[in-house]
């Protein structure tokens, strides 16, 4: 969401894009919230009256589905199907109000910019776990469904397989203010103020995810600088769940997923950053 308003995007997409864009996020991220943090303060109140009390999520439009797998978690304590139970719904629960709504279709998903970004491979999912280390994995076909969940399910295993790692990142996460800039965890590269001068041209900086001698670091501002706060309108009634093929997702799987991504993380950088110049020079010529 940040980087709607930083260095690059700024220079590929038009205010009012961006502005389009930023809603469409915002409502997803407000839906998933919306709906999963109702589930939480049940299961914490289910703990403290030591009984389940699953029973209720009707009364807050949560989906059957989750009913029956809080009480399947409930009996046997699977952390695993529960996580891939949570992506399945969280992404599910965004298809119809989100990914098949006819004006985020026409507004968004379809939109050049939007497209463009997916074959950028700017979709990535990262942790950082130590200075300058990233892992995570790359989302394409954004309005797949079936991809969705299986990012969520790749994610899974890089993170909580190895639980060296998983401790580094929870380390991490523990001594690093999350401010929504990429400044957070690469700041030798990204700045939360902007350096730029007004006038001068623009110069490619990076070099294997490093800047070049002089290159002033790319601008990605904090989240509470960037946007607003939005308020939403309640979300659309309805239970997703019609279809027991989505029970074939909570199959775990035995893949070997590394999570190395910051080779393909800098790639896109670079390839950002030379979109933006190639449509500056563009817009200089016209």
């Amino acid at each position: 969401m940040t980087d709607l308003k930083g260095e690059f995007l700024t220079r590929l997409m038009s205010k009012k894009d961006r502005g389009l864009f930023f809603n469409f996020l915002e409502r997803g991220n407000w839906l998933i919230f919306q709906d999963v943090y109702p589930q939480f303060l049940l299961y914490e109140e289910s703990l403290k009256q030591n009984r389940p009390l699953f029973h209720l999520f009707s009364f807050v439009n949560i989906s059957t589905f989750m009913e029956t797998i809080w009480n399947l978690f409930w009996k046997n304590q699977n952390s695993y199907i529960l996580t891939i139970a949570l992506v399945i719904n969280e992404q599910s629960y965004l298809e119809k109000r989100m990914i098949q709504n006819p004006l985020y279709q026409k507004e968004v998903l379809k939109k050049f910019e939007f497209i463009f970004q997916d074959w950028l491979s700017f979709n990535h999912i990262l942790f950082p776990y130590r200075k300058k280390e990233l892992m995570g994995q790359t989302l394409h076909q954004f309005e797949s469904l079936k991809e969705r969940i299986l990012l969520g399910k790749r994610l899974y295993t890089v993170l909580f397989k190895n639980k060296d790692q998983l401790k580094l990142v929870v380390e991490w996460a523990k001594s690093h203010t999350h401010t929504g800039s990429r400044k957070d965890y690469w700041p030798d590269v990204f700045n939360n103020i902007n350096e730029g001068i007004p006038g001068f041209a623009y110069t490619l900086r990076l070099k294997s995810c490093k800047l070049k001698k002089g290159g002033r670091k790319i601008f990605s501002p904090n989240l509470e600088t960037a946007w607003k706060n939005v308020s939403q309108i309640v979300a659309e009634k309805g239970d997703w769940f019609d279809d027991y093929g989505v029970l074939d997702y909570l199959t775990e799987d035995n893949e070997t997923i590394d999570g190395e991504i910051k080779n393909e993380y800098c790639k896109t950088l670079e390839r950002l950053e030379l979109a933006a110049l190639a449509k500056k020079a563009i817009s200089i010529l016209n």
